[in-house]
């Protein structure tokens, strides 16, 4: 693995993300930006997340919550001294991205962050121009292809698979129908890590909404790029297992390890969150 490669942007002959980005249809991506405050939106994502807001608030609250646990969760196991994180699934950075908060703690940082979406790929090798510690790079890939992620040589080239590595699947697995075997998928990623990784997952719930609620966020979201299948806590618990989860265990997203005291709600939060270790 090469060792002296700082911030960089994927290779040339890495998929390019086509030039007609379909603005007009609303994506998950971007609805995301749009709830935490972004500016990479477009009038159609913006549309469709004041649509999801009047069927509930909770969708600015959980991608808020879902964002500092991201943050929170990384600053605890980059603490614990992993140095390597697959990110998949990332989204569109913002400030208080994986390599940021993780090169807080150290400098000896390496990450790979994995999206199918072109949108993603663009503004995540943008935010690789800057000058930065360590080393990264964005990668074209699907979730849904667990053995090519493992396979791709420039993940192999980022990270050593011989050293404890963070895998990363903060508010994406919602995205997987139960067709697709989520379970499957993430057992399989977790199972070619070595021990000492970490198990970083936060998923989409409706289990402190009304059953109309969750059916309006499903038709919603089954008009953009991407269909929402939210999980219950026990669903949610089975990507868990074989893994030790780190206290606090299974909690609503901004009661796992937060810094201030609860707010009244955080109890009720629409997304779960935990962190499980592979011994």
């Amino acid at each position: 693995m090469t060792q002296s490669r700082q911030w960089m942007r994927a290779g040339e002959d890495d998929v390019r993300p086509p030039t007609d980005l379909r603005t007009d249809i609303p994506h998950p991506a971007r609805m995301y930006d749009y709830f935490i405050g972004g500016k990479d939106n477009f009038a159609a994502d913006r549309e469709a997340a004041e649509q999801a807001l009047a069927i509930s608030p909770e969708f600015r609250t959980g991608a808020l919550a879902n964002r500092g646990f991201l943050q929170r969760a990384v600053r605890h196991v980059a603490g614990q001294g992993v140095r390597q994180f697959l990110d998949i699934g990332t989204g569109i950075p913002t400030a208080g991205s994986t390599h940021q908060i993780a090169g807080e703690v150290t400098s000896d940082v390496r990450v790979a962050y994995l999206d199918n979406d072109p949108i993603v790929l663009v503004h995540g090798r943008a935010l690789l121009e800057g000058a930065g510690q360590g080393t990264a790079t964005v990668i074209h890939a699907d979730l849904r292809e667990p053995a090519a992620i493992l396979a791709n040589p420039e993940v192999r080239e980022v990270l050593d698979f011989d050293q404890p590595i963070a895998l990363m699947l903060v508010a994406i697995l919602h995205f997987l129908k139960d067709d697709e075997d989520p379970i499957g998928i993430v057992r399989q990623l977790v199972d070619a890590l070595p021990a000492g990784s970490r198990l970083v997952l936060s998923h989409a719930t409706g289990d402190f909404a009304t059953r109309e609620q969750v059916e309006r966020a499903r038709t919603l979201y089954s008009g953009s790029a991407a269909a929402l299948t939210p999980r219950s806590r026990e669903q949610v618990t089975t990507f868990f297992e074989g893994l030790e989860l780190e206290e606090p265990g299974l909690v609503t997203a901004p009661l796992w390890r937060p810094d201030a005291p609860a707010q009244p709600g955080d109890d009720r939060a629409p997304a779960w969150a935990g962190v499980g270790v592979k011994r």
